[in-house]
């Protein structure tokens, strides 16, 4: 298994710059794991694929407007911050432009201007700062900020790079049913539901869990190693509540399906599934953790039935993670990873739309 395998090329049209309209309007590519058909519908017919019984799990993270533009106290010039994720002592972990030159005790003033394009209003009462206060191995800054009420204030949506369009209503990058702030990038599968199209679903007897997982840094960053086992993937923190605990074990033990809705709440579900397993327990409890676990095809999945997902980048874990799902017959013969890009050169040839804003699979 090689990181090339995962390759494939994306015509950059393709790439959708911005949120359709209604949500559940966007496209939907329904693939069968044991047949290998595919059927080419509308998301809003999900409905269709759906059971009684059934358990949709949700992750409830909400997008922190993460990305911070200033400047140095010192030199003036321009400095892009994008936050990762809070460390226990109040200090952030972040990914900084320019950052070779931000040494330990650089300070950066971040104004209201909520253009990243210069001049920026110096000093005054209204600034945000942001000291550096340690470089990582991995080029990453640890920082601490003047004021995390700032952070809403000051901050914006941290749309992913590809995404060149302005987003006129920021909370088009969040899902309906968002609660819990920490997220760097929206769980994308949930972009696709709205309130009614949750109450259809509920209305039909399927019940709704609600995990959570921040998305952090592996969202941003490829896989660049040749071996895609020599990657170091990131940890993420999750929540599982006790209520969801609770559904789960009960679906699980009456051999009723549970469906992830997106490759965030699949790693919440599959970490907890491999924890299960390593204490040698029977069921869930509620958690509250650390999610570090690497999804490579071979992976044996312990509690996800089917999942809802979006067209993930090439080289990419999430990709990796979705032929894992897709794996038919043992990690040797390659095949989950054959019928997902398979998949992937109907989904150009039919014009879909592609990454967050983009359209979604339902795989079962």
């Amino acid at each position: 298994m090689r990181t090339s395998d995962f390759d494939y090329h994306l015509p950059p049209e393709l790439i959708a710059q911005s949120p359709i309209e209604p949500r559940d309007a966007s496209r939907l590519m329904v693939l069968d794991r044991r047949t290998g058909t595919t059927q080419h519908r509308q998301f809003n017919d999900l409905l269709e694929y759906l059971r009684a019984g059934d358990v949709m799990v949700f992750n409830q993270s909400r997008v922190i407007p993460a990305r911070l533009y200033g400047h140095r106290a010192d030199t003036g010039s321009r400095v892009e911050f994008l936050l990762l994720r809070r460390n226990a002592d109040g200090t952030w972990q972040a990914m900084a432009r320019p950052g070779r030159r931000l040494r330990p005790g650089v300070v950066v003033e971040i104004n209201e201007e909520k253009s990243p394009q210069p001049p920026f209003a110096k000093g005054g009462t209204d600034a945000l700062t942001v000291e550096v206060v340690g470089t990582g191995e991995d080029g990453l800054k640890t920082i601490r900020l003047s004021s995390e009420e700032g952070i809403e204030r000051f901050g914006h949506t941290p749309l992913p790079p590809y995404i060149r369009e302005t987003l006129d209503d920021p909370e088009r990058y969040q899902t309906v049913y968002s609660r819990q702030p920490g997220s760097v990038a929206a769980p994308t599968a949930g972009l696709h539901f709205t309130d009614e199209l949750l109450e259809k679903i509920r209305g039909m007897g399927v019940e709704t869990a609600f995990v959570t997982l921040h998305v952090g840094l592996d969202t941003f960053k490829p896989v660049d190693e040749d071996d895609p086992t020599e990657h170091k993937i990131h940890t993420e923190h999750y929540q599982i509540g006790a209520e969801t605990a609770g559904a789960l074990n009960k679906a699980r033990s009456e051999g009723r399906r549970i469906i992830a809705v997106g490759t965030t709440s699949v790693r919440v579900l599959e970490q907890a599934g491999a924890d299960i397993d390593s204490r040698g327990d029977t069921s869930l409890s509620a958690t509250e953790a650390e999610a570090s676990l690497y999804i490579l095809p071979g992976h044996t999945f312990r509690l996800v039935d089917a999942m809802i997902t979006n067209f993930h980048l090439p080289r990419s874990t999430l990709l990796m993670l979705v032929s894992a799902f897709l794996e038919i017959g043992g990690p040797s013969t390659g095949s989950g990873r054959t019928a997902l890009l398979a998949a992937y050169r109907d989904a150009i040839e039919q014009k879909y739309r592609f990454y967050s804003f983009g359209d979604a699979m339902f795989i079962a």
